[in-house]
């Protein structure tokens, strides 16, 4: 799997705080924020999947 590049402009305070809490984890403040967002990524893949489930089965 190949890779890109994203690049974001985000104001002094928020690049501190994403600093502090790759830092606490023992992690570059890139690999956080990758990490974050396929977090979040498949929270919200997972959510559509049991949505998905429930309306099969007649749940909700």
């Amino acid at each position: 799997m190949g890779t890109d590049v994203l690049s974001l402009r985000m104001d002094h305070e928020l690049l501190e705080r994403l600093r502090h809490h790759a830092a606490q984890r023992g992690m570059s403040v890139q690999d956080y924020v990758v990490r974050t967002l396929m977090r979040d990524d498949f929270d919200q893949r997972f959510r559509t999947a049991v949505e998905e489930t429930e309306k099969f089965y007649g749940v909700t």
